[in-house]
This record gives structure tokens, sequence and C-alpha cells, in this order.
């Protein structure tokens, strides 16, 4: 069975302690269970305190078998950043633009970038999406027809430049499902509509609750923990896009990526998302899991 840990952003001391509360013992290193195994959703990089940590305690338990892992936003941004042409320069503007969220994870490898780049190649061997026994992991969306084009598309065994190129170009079919994947369906507004957050800087979108149809929904039902509040009216019929909504009978999905500070964390009885905003002075989250086909209230760790 599977213990299913939300986003750590560097919080390692937090990461153990959920760990040991959960049973799992540190021996050479290594955290495990005897009986379970926990499953990382994304973002254990940039924002905390102990990120350097935080990493290799994952990659042990990953490498070890006793943990598995999928990439978040954070992680393929760092592996954007990383990558370089022949002259050393960074292949977009847009990727070097990455160093300011990155800072804190690069600036605990000072004088060791040789881990890191370690660190990097290792994360460019995880998946974007886990399908395991009666459960789905995604870091932010989960749509039956994303998941279809990464299957035929993703390369085997590690993500390769080639590919993250042509990814990063966007447009594609493949580039939108790689994207919503680890960031989730952003609605885009009209160009007369902008919104303002509590810094005054101006928002063109917002993120969307991606298992519904936003068919018929107003722009504040369709927002999903937006920092900025949205009009109660009805979305036009003009600028919306339909759906398939993530079915009630299709098994549980576990995401994170979506900060649920003050929130519940079940979405639908098979929807629940784990990031509880670590970051910003929340909890570090997990789910364990016993084979149920739906949620269970009393199986929440925060």
């Amino acid at each position: 069975m599977y213990d299913i840990i939300g986003d750590i952003h560097g919080q390692a001391d937090m990461l153990k302690a959920l760990l040991e509360e959960m049973g799992y013992s540190l021996a050479d290193n290594v955290y495990s269970h005897p009986t379970r195994k926990a499953v990382f959703v994304g973002d254990f990089i940039n924002r905390g305190p102990k990120i350097r940590e935080t990493i290799r305690i994952i990659r042990a338990m990953v490498e070890k078998g006793h943990a598995l892992a999928i990439l978040g936003n954070h992680e393929i941004n760092a592996i954007y950043y990383s990558l370089l042409d022949k002259e050393g320069q960074h292949l977009s503007k847009r990727w070097s633009r990455l160093r300011m969220d990155l800072n804190p994870t690069l600036s605990e490898f000072v004088g060791d970038m040789d881990e890191w780049k370690s660190h990097i190649k290792w994360m460019r061997t995880l998946p974007m999406y886990l399908e395991l026994d009666g459960i789905r992991v995604v870091h932010a969306c989960w749509q039956d027809e994303n998941i279809r084009l990464l299957k035929e598309n993703l390369p085997p065994q590690k993500l390769r430049k080639s590919f993250l190129k042509k990814i990063g170009k966007n447009g594609s079919p493949v580039s939108k499902a790689f994207w919503e994947t680890c960031k989730g369906i952003d609605f885009q507004l009209p160009k007369d509509l902008l919104v303002f957050d509590r810094d005054g800087r101006a928002h063109r979108s917002f993120r969307s609750r991606w298992w519904l149809d936003p068919w018929g929904m107003t722009f504040k039902e369709l927002s999903f923990e937006s920092r900025f509040d949205l009009p109660f009216y009805t979305i036009p019929e003009e600028i919306v896009e339909s759906r398939k909504p993530y079915p009630a009978k299709a098994p549980i999905v576990f995401f994170g990526h979506y900060c649920m500070k003050n929130g519940n964390n079940f979405l639908a009885p098979n929807l629940c998302c784990l990031d509880s905003c670590v970051s910003r002075k929340g909890s570090l989250t997990a789910y364990r899991w016993h084979g149920e086909k739906k949620l269970v209230a009393e199986h929440l760790i925060k």
C-alpha cells in the first residue's frame, strides 16, 4: 500500500517527522517501511530551508525501492534551467529567468555543483504521472487525453534534451499536455477583463478547477486557489471551452501544486489535493491509501 505525500519544498525536518509518524524508520541513511511505500507528488525543491537534505532523502528512498516520485513544475523548471547550448548559455531567455525561483536551491549547492548536476540527471528519469494499483498520481492535472499523449510521446527512461527543446517551444498538442499535467489548466481571461491581486499586479489568467466542465460556470466558481478575487458572473459562451469532467467512477487521483492552506483537501470522493501550503506556514500532508476506491477522512495526515 502507498503513502502519498504532498509538496515538500525543502522542508526536510517536516518530512522526517511525517515519515516517522507514519512508521518509517531510518537505517543506512534511508527511510523505509516494512509494508508500505511512499509516493511523492513533486515540488520537493525551492523555497524551504533544507532543500539539499530533502532531495537526498527522497532520492535515496526512490533508488532503494522504498518510494516513488514524480516531477513537479519546480523540478521541471530546474531541468530546463540546466539545459545549455554548446557555448554554455541558456537555450532561451525564458529559462534564464527561472534563476530567481531557483536561487534558494542553487545556493545550497555552492561549492558542490557536481552533486546538483547529479540530482538533475536523476530528476530527468522521474515520470510525469503514475498509475498504480487502483490510484493515479499527478502533480497538477489529470486529463485522460493529456495522459494518452504523454504515454505515446514521452521518451523512455529519461527526459531527453531534444524532447525538452521541442516541448519548450509550446504550440503542439503534446506540449500542451505536458504543461497542463505539471501546471494545471489556466483559464485565459478576455482582453477587456483585467483582474488585480492584492499587490496590485494585473492578471489575464487564473488557475481553474480542471476536473470540472467550465460550461455554464461563473468565473468565481471555476477559479481554484487563485490569489485574487474573480467576478461572480457566468463565463460568456464565446470564451469558454467545454471539457470532460473527471468521472465519478474513475480511480482516485492524488495531486499537489495548489495551495490548500485553508481548504478541504478532498475535492470529490475520488479527488485529493495534498498541497497544504507547506511553504507558506501551512502543513505537510499525506494520505495513507489502504486499497479503498473512495477517499476516507481518517486516512489523511496533516
